[in-house]
């Protein structure tokens, strides 16, 4: 292979994989010094490679670090333990293990790494100790097929420890973010996304309840993790999480992106509700309004990405009441009053205002007292009372009752499917009878013609 051809299948790697020019000459580097170490390499050589992509060809140098002289005695009982250890494995050991006294560390020499002061003198005067020597090595020949089996071996599996490098450490940087990403396909209760050069995993926890995810289909995901596996990166995403809602106001809304507008809480029942609290310290801006912008344009495309999720976005203030107050919203607040310390609040509104400041099975006391950090009570004027823990108690059996009733559904179903395949049998079974009683007929018929016939021969005979 000529220079040229070199420098395009470089240039090709670094396209295609995303790696970066200087990842890839270092693993072609490795290769060389691997092949190297293969046909002409000898023991203690600590071989390294430069290769020169503009000329295509490199140079070879036997690299080692100057160290402080060694006690003779010290380096007789190391070679002895090596001497000991390779006869046992069969293998050149470069570093052998000697036993230390207790409390002293215990100094090693690695003859394929390490030069001794004194032997180091003699080949570069002037040197020091901490410095490198490298001794250039020449190259007697072409390298054999097995050399270049093993480089071959190295620049792949290099190449794609590279790879899954470069692609954790860009993912790593988009922790916290969105992204859109293309369902790919399920595995059990597992929805997989395709992000462009991964594929990441949406587990059942972080799916919203009742949502499609037909394959194809192209959705904004949060990215909740990114982990280092052996196979690669693992990403995991979301499409249930708080963040994913702020983020969405940060991507539609120019004022929030800006910090005009700031986003000062979010509190999310994935699926069903979300309410997110704004605020500017600027008095010619209405948060609020620019939240929803012109005919409810910036709020209804929030809401198209969450699937018809409602969102409420409330102003935030200062004044735990105020913020408590419209927290409630849609609800009218006539009064509110709170226990710092104990950080609870009681909520007065009028009888009629009263179911919709409790919400659907608690839902908006729920989610008002979650953006908030405050417990709420909320009254009414004929003195009735609801906290929030009778919302949750509420919530909880309203799932009970929604699971009873889709287990009953089940049961109709099972039952359905009997009655039919009961009525199906019924039906065989009242066919064959038919069939069997038109055979019979026919049989008679046949019979009866036959005795016909053979009597009209009998007279004409």
């Amino acid at each position: 292979m000529d220079q040229l051809s070199i420098a395009e299948a470089v240039k090709q790697i670094c396209d295609e994989k995303g790696i970066p020019l200087a990842a890839v000459i270092e693993t072609i580097e490795a290769a060389l010094a691997a092949a190297y170490r293969k046909d002409f390499g000898e023991k203690n050589q600590n071989i390294k490679v430069e290769f020169d992509l503009n000329t295509g060809k490199s140079k070879v140098f036997d690299v080692k670090t100057v160290v402080e002289d060694m006690p003779e005695e010290l380096l007789a009982a190391q070679e002895s333990e090596e001497e000991k250890i390779a006869k046992k494995s069969g293998e050149e050991l470069a570093v052998a293990e000697t036993p230390a006294p207790e409390g002293e560390e215990v100094r090693r020499f690695n003859p394929k790494t390490e030069i001794q002061i004194s032997d180091a003198l003699n080949i570069k005067k002037g040197v020091k100790v901490g410095e490198e020597i490298r001794t250039r090595l020449e190259i007697p020949g072409d390298f054999g097929r097995m050399a270049a089996q093993t480089a071959k071996q190295v620049i792949v599996q290099k190449l794609r420890e590279t790879e899954r490098e470069t692609l954790y450490q860009e993912f790593k940087g988009k922790e916290g973010e969105i992204m859109v990403g293309t369902v790919q396909r399920r595995e059990g209760n597992l929805v997989l996304f395709d992000l462009g050069r991964l594929t990441a995993l949406l587990p059942p926890e972080e799916q919203i309840r009742g949502e499609n995810y037909s394959s194809g289909s192209r959705l904004k995901v949060y990215i909740t993790s990114v982990n280092k596996t052996t196979k690669g990166p693992e990403i995991i995403v979301s499409r249930s999480h708080p963040e994913i809602v702020k983020k969405l106001f940060y991507l539609e809304i120019p004022e929030i992106a800006n910090g005009v507008v700031q986003v000062k809480d979010v509190a999310r029942e994935a699926g069903n509700r979300s309410k997110i609290a704004v605020w500017t310290d600027q008095e010619n801006i209405d948060p609020i309004g620019s939240c929803i912008g012109q005919r409810g344009a910036r709020i209804q495309t929030i809401i198209s990405e969450l699937k018809g999720e409602k969102v409420d976005i409330i102003k935030y203030s200062d004044d735990p009441a105020e913020y408590i107050a419209n927290a409630l919203s849609p609800a009218k607040i006539l009064e509110v009053k709170t226990n710092e310390e104990a950080k609870t609040a009681i909520a007065k509104v009028s009888e009629d205002q009263l179911s919709l400041a409790i919400g659907k099975a608690g839902q908006n006391v729920r989610l008002a007292a979650k953006l908030t950090g405050w417990k709420i009570d909320i009254t009414s004027d004929g003195k009735k009372k609801i906290e929030t823990e009778a919302a949750e108690t509420e919530k909880e059996d309203g799932k009970e009752i929604e699971e009873k009733a889709k287990e009953e559904k089940e049961e109709e179903k099972e039952e359905k499917k009997v009655e039919k395949k009961k009525a199906k049998k019924e039906e065989g079974e009242a066919k064959e009878k038919e069939d069997k009683k038109e055979k019979k007929t026919e049989t008679k018929k046949v019979k009866k013609e036959e005795k016909k016939e053979k009597k009209t021969k009998e007279k004409n005979n």
